[in-house]
């Protein structure tokens, strides 16, 4: 048996060595001002950073929450963390939202090497509205309007997407033409979508431009989604039509399908996000998985559903 000191010893070294480990977190730095809000991210600096960053959306139903913040997972990978709370829905409407997070983009690559991370490997990730403001990010950042702020000369646009259960069509939500553009089945978040939502026309417009889906393009980021399917809110179908638009223009794009799985919650998520973080390896270090992504085209609709014209102006 060892003596008391020594186990004592050996306590205080394991308490050290754990604490070391522990990411240092950087509070309330604002990346964004306007209609008299102030809008923040927590930075999670890792023990040891792999020189990656991931920006982790705080966003359920467009709603932001400083008490969501908890990131203990992406930092233990390595990357340096930046966890984003945007203006939050009815005050702020989605259109509105998916500016907060091209600015919050724009941001940590403007500050690259202030956090040490390189700017060419920034990562995103969220789940549902997160993952839905992931999926924008990918399909539509770009560098924003010329201005005096030198941060909109930077790309919103990431490097890398993984995330859960997103939504991606809203003219086209359960079944083909089911528009949800805050009617339907979305009814309940008329107020995100604002007034623009209150006629057949705007919503056709609006809903063309709240979806990913209507603007997947060969250039834009590899990205990796996981979803249930028996998701009751965000169908699965959102998913699977999203990954059959990118393979038709050859987009990189791959979806894990959890059977049985609603709509977050299930026993294998801690399993889910330790593949997104090799997804990240992947495609922001170039370390190959010991598992290859290859998603089974076998699942895939057979007809993928047709995307509803916009309203032309």
């Amino acid at each position: 048996m060892l003596p008391r000191l020594t186990l004592a010893c050996l306590a205080l070294l394991g308490a050290s060595a754990l604490h070391a480990e522990e990411p240092t977190r950087i509070r309330d730095v604002i990346y964004a001002k306007h209609d008299g809000v102030a809008l923040t991210m927590d930075v999670f600096k890792p023990a040891k950073p792999n020189g990656a960053a991931v920006v982790k959306i705080i966003s359920g139903g467009w709603r932001s929450d400083h008490k969501g913040i908890n990131d203990g997972t992406w930092p233990s990978h390595g990357y340096t963390t930046f966890v984003v709370v945007h203006g939050t829905q009815p005050r702020f409407q989605v259109e509105e939202i998916v500016e907060d997070l091209n600015r919050a983009v724009r941001f940590v690559r403007a500050h690259a090497a202030e956090y040490g991370v390189d700017p060419r490997k920034i990562g995103v990730t969220g789940g549902s509205a997160g993952g839905h403001l992931s999926l924008m990010l990918a399909t539509r950042g770009a560098p924003g309007p010329k201005g005096k702020d030198p941060v909109d000369a930077f790309s919103s646009r990431p490097d890398a997407v993984a995330c859960f259960y997103p939504p991606t069509d809203y003219l086209n939500w359960f079944e083909p033409g089911d528009d949800a553009v805050g009617i339907g089945k979305l009814s309940a978040y008329a107020a995100a979508f604002g007034p623009k939502a209150t006629t057949p026309e705007g919503r056709a417009k609006l809903g063309r431009e709240l979806s990913p889906i209507y603007w997947v393009h060969k250039e834009q980021p590899p990205i990796y989604i996981v979803h249930g399917d028996a998701d009751p809110g965000v169908s699965v179908t959102q998913s699977l039509r999203f990954l059959a638009k990118c393979h038709e223009l050859g987009a990189v794009c791959e979806v894990t399908v959890r059977k049985g799985a609603g709509h977050g919650g299930w026993v294998e998520m801690t399993e889910d996000t330790r593949r997104m973080a090799e997804w990240f390896d992947l495609q922001l270090l170039g370390k190959q998985p010991a598992r290859p992504f290859n998603f089974d085209q076998s699942t895939l609709p057979s007809t993928p559903v047709a995307a509803k014209p916009a309203v032309k102006k």
